[in-house]
């Protein structure tokens, strides 16, 4: 059950994609028919990235203060667009190595509780089938109907009304990287007018695997709109988008704070992955 405390703190961190070679997994896994996976080396590098959230962000920019955990959908990596990247097919060992990743976090004593949003059902099954199953071994707080994984979710923390969903448009280019995160706030002004209801003061999107944040004032302070990094690497798929080709992954959170005077505003924690190695054609080169 949720706390009755008041709470300043919400984290919020997204795609995951546990089950995939290229994402978060603990050290060393057991498979359903008892075959041990290790880390690679880069997942060795987002793991030491995934416990200094935790153990030193975490605490610093909540001031050692309770803290709510959203996870904003794509917990797993599925079975999707024929790819072989995954380490298993089999989704109860993703579930498995999910609740491994994700269990101690929500079990810090700091943490009061945990919600759950769905994801896309290419990785997360129809309907989301696998994310609610995960969900509720979790413990997420469900909604009104039961559910523990919700496809939206509206949360009010101390008068400032917050939107999460997963999805949020894309681009191919960098120039345009704020045009579709903009548009949830425009739309979600719109809709609100339309029907005589509050506006969020901020929206919390996913999906795109970059951060990117746009705010603009308001009489409560702040307007803003969010896009979480993630926890994966660059997959096979990233390579055939214009600024996935060029960049390099991001991973990190983000932070939900009630300020004292200017209503909600965030902190995030980003990493970047160093660029693979060069081959420098510069150097003396011996021919043997």
């Amino acid at each position: 059950m949720p706390s009755k405390e008041k709470v300043n703190n919400i984290i919020v961190i997204s795609d995951t994609h546990c089950g995939c070679q290229l994402a978060l997994m603990p050290p060393e896994i057991s498979l359903d028919n008892g075959n041990i996976v290790k880390q690679s080396v880069l997942q060795q590098k987002m793991w030491s990235y995934w416990e200094s959230f935790w153990e030193e962000w975490v605490p610093k920019v909540t001031k050692g203060q309770p803290y709510y955990i959203v996870h904003n959908g794509d917990a797993i990596d599925g079975v999707h667009h024929n790819s072989v990247t995954q380490i298993t097919h089999n989704i109860t060992d993703q579930i498995q190595i999910a609740r491994d990743v994700l269990m101690p976090r929500i079990n810090n004593k700091k943490c009061i509780g945990y919600y759950h949003i769905r994801g896309t059902e290419a990785h997360v099954g129809k309907s989301a089938q696998s994310e609610e199953g995960l969900a509720r071994s979790l413990g997420a707080i469900a909604d009104s109907k039961g559910n523990a994984a919700r496809w939206e979710m509206w949360m009010k923390v101390q008068g400032h009304l917050i939107h999460f969903t997963h999805h949020v448009g894309t681009t191919q280019s960098a120039s345009y990287e704020s045009t579709a995160v903009w548009k949830e706030m425009v739309e979600a002004y719109t809709e609100s007018g339309r029907w005589l209801q509050e506006p969020p003061d901020m929206v919390v999107r996913s999906h795109r695997h970059r951060q990117f944040e746009i705010k603009t004032a308001t009489r409560r302070g702040y307007g803003t709109s969010i896009v979480t990094p993630a926890w994966q690497l660059k997959t096979p798929f990233v390579y055939r988008l214009g600024m996935g080709r060029a960049s390099q992954p991001q991973v990190g959170g983000y932070l939900i704070r009630v300020g004292d005077e200017d209503g909600l505003y965030t902190r995030f924690k980003v990493w970047d992955i160093e660029r693979p190695e060069t081959e420098n054609l510069d150097q003396e080169t011996v021919k043997i």
